[in-house]
């Protein structure tokens, strides 16, 4: 049941990337771009969280990766509500 769960959430984030990046693109509000770019390193966490507890389950250990992306993924965010107006 984990991998179903995993993919979904892999799928919403890839989902909401794509929309707040569409949106961005139709009005041009920077605080969208930015999450947008949020929301695509977080889909590549979700990601790496299935290549690390699904398909290399005993042989790698992902978690520094995992772990990094999501900080990085979230910088672009904090960026654009500190900076942005």
């Amino acid at each position: 049941m984990a991998p179903v769960i995993y993919a979904l959430c892999a799928i919403t984030s890839m989902l909401c990337s794509w929309l707040l990046l569409r949106g961005y693109r139709s009005n041009g509000y920077r605080l969208l771009f930015w999450s947008g770019l949020c929301f695509v390193g977080l889909s590549i966490n979700n990601v790496l969280l299935i290549l690390d507890r699904v398909v290399f389950a005993t042989t790698v250990d992902l978690t520094t990766w995992r772990l990094a992306t999501s900080l990085i993924a979230l910088l672009p965010l904090l960026y654009g509500l500190i900076w942005e107006e």
